[in-house]
């Protein structure tokens, strides 16, 4: 199959990739939104210009904020790497149904791994499971990725 038959939205599994890569990326922009959401909270930020009255302090160790902003690392450190990885996974037209349980699970996964990290803080393993279901999803496609190209 040429590689223009695989990147269209004809193809199942494209599709799939760029609904939930879409998704993912929402969910990215999202944790900058819950960031902020938990500065104005706490009355803490970065910047003294950013401080809006006396009462406002620059910290870098609220604890509130430095979970969502460890929370916005890992997804940037785990869903970068899929969005690569998921699309030359899409190249090597895998079975659709394979590759499109793969990306609902690193999408779902990638969710949960907030809520339980950032939002409803829930003890181990819940964040550990969702990381590693990502993760190992994501290597899983890799690994075919190389396999596929050699």
């Amino acid at each position: 199959m040429a590689v223009t038959d695989l990147l269209t939205f004809d193809n199942a599994v494209f599709k799939a990739y760029t609904f939930w890569s879409g998704v993912l990326l929402l969910k990215l922009l999202a944790m900058s939104v819950l960031t902020a959401l938990h500065r104005f909270k706490t009355r803490t930020f970065a910047n003294p210009e950013d401080c809006m009255s006396k009462k406002d302090k620059v910290t870098y160790d609220n604890p509130y904020v430095e979970r969502v902003r460890r929370a916005h690392l890992n997804d940037l450190e785990n869903i970068l790497p899929f969005f690569v990885t998921g699309f030359f996974y899409v190249l090597t037209n895998p079975s659709a149904f394979l590759a499109i349980n793969l990306f609902r699970l690193v999408a779902a996964a990638r969710i949960l791994h907030t809520l339980v990290y950032a939002v409803f803080i829930i003890p181990q393993p819940a964040r550990a499971l969702s990381f590693f279901a990502a993760y190992l999803a994501t290597a899983y496609m890799a690994f075919q990725v190389v396999i596929f190209a050699l």
